[in-house]
């Protein structure tokens, strides 16, 4: 059959499913009688089949793309969940979906912590070596003696009254950082690349001048409570800008504007969850990372954050890789 007769005799109840999705679309699954819903699911299959049934014949791209987005609208509705609670959707979101999400864009995320990683190792190695060379990437207040030996003689503590307000402004910057790292998409990539080498840098720079006055230890036991967490979170935020510039730069078998809408709701989906782990590493940093603690114990809190957050990942990954082995089998079943 070719494609004009096809068309001719497929066409209708492809109709009939744009107009019971619009329906759906406008007012809620509500908008259906109970008879509409169930003819609903067989135009599902329908142009499903349909669908199918061009690829394999090898009809034009046009008319794959339109039943190509038919089936995704009707599959939304055909299997979508019941409404929930705000709660549980947040708790989901959590639990499920940023995880997933991280998964997913895991090379973009390793790529960006590979360089942060081997800038602060370069920094360290050359500001040891040379402590003159930190001008070059730090901020020359941060390479004074006197303020470094300030610090240590506090052992890195401020006043718990200013713990509030030192809160709010670590939460700033370190969202500032992330979104900086994030909206580098617009530069394909660059700006997101040069804000995470740039972060690594001023790491393991500032690393190494600590050390080098001989107090480095007090410094790891400071950065270890909430560092984890947010540098974790810088990491994922680039990677999300670097989602979002794959789209424009590569973008596979879809239109490149389509491609860009894709990765753009994925990398929503991590800047919310970066938001949030930035909250808590801000606060931690306020609040735990400068009290006047002993090393060990500040130590103690960055190893249970890591754990913590190695856990999260872990489990949640898990979790999604069952659901995603039940959707299959379920299919299957389906199927059959």
């Amino acid at each position: 059959m070719d494609q004009t007769l096809f068309v001719e005799r497929r066409s209708p109840t492809w109709q009939r499913l744009d107009e019971l999705l619009r329906r759906i679309e406008r007012r809620g699954v509500r908008a259906l009688g109970s008879d509409e819903v169930l003819e609903l699911a067989r135009l599902y299959r329908a142009v499903t089949s349909d669908l199918a049934c061009a690829q394999g014949r090898g009809y034009g791209e046009s008319l794959l793309e339109y039943l190509n987005r038919s089936v995704a609208r009707a599959h939304a509705q055909v299997y979508a969940r019941a409404p929930e609670s705000g709660l549980a959707r947040i708790g989901d979101f959590y639990a499920r979906t940023f995880p997933r999400e991280v998964r997913r864009s895991l090379p973009y995320v390793a790529l960006c912590a590979a360089l942060t990683v081997a800038c602060a190792v370069v920094a360290f190695v050359l500001v040891r070596d040379h402590p003159a060379d930190a001008y070059a990437f730090l901020p020359k207040f941060m390479v004074s003696e006197h303020i470094r030996k300030g610090l240590h003689d506090s052992n890195f503590a401020v006043d718990p009254s200013f713990a509030p307000a030192m809160s709010a402004a670590i939460i700033a910057n370190n969202v500032r950082v992330a979104i900086v790292a994030f909206a580098g998409c617009v530069t394909l990539g660059a700006l997101t690349l040069y804000i995470i080498s740039f972060n690594g840098l001023m790491l393991g720079g500032t690393a190494a001048l600590f050390t080098n006055g001989g107090f480095g230890r007090d410094f790891w036991a400071t950065i270890a409570p909430h560092g984890v967490i947010e540098l974790t979170a810088i990491q994922i935020a680039g990677g999300a800008g670097l989602l979002i510039a794959a789209g424009v730069v590569f973008p596979g078998r879809l239109r490149r504007r389509d491609a860009i809408v894709a990765n753009a709701r994925r990398a929503g989906t991590l800047i919310v969850g970066v938001a949030s782990m930035l909250i808590v590493a801000g606060t931690i940093e306020a609040f735990v990372s400068p009290r006047r603690l002993p090393e060990s114990v500040r130590i103690l809190v960055g190893v249970i954050t890591l754990s913590g957050l190695l856990l999260y990942f872990a489990s949640a990954w898990q979790r999604t890789s069952f659901d995603s082995a039940q959707d299959d089998k379920a299919k299957v079943g389906r199927g059959a």
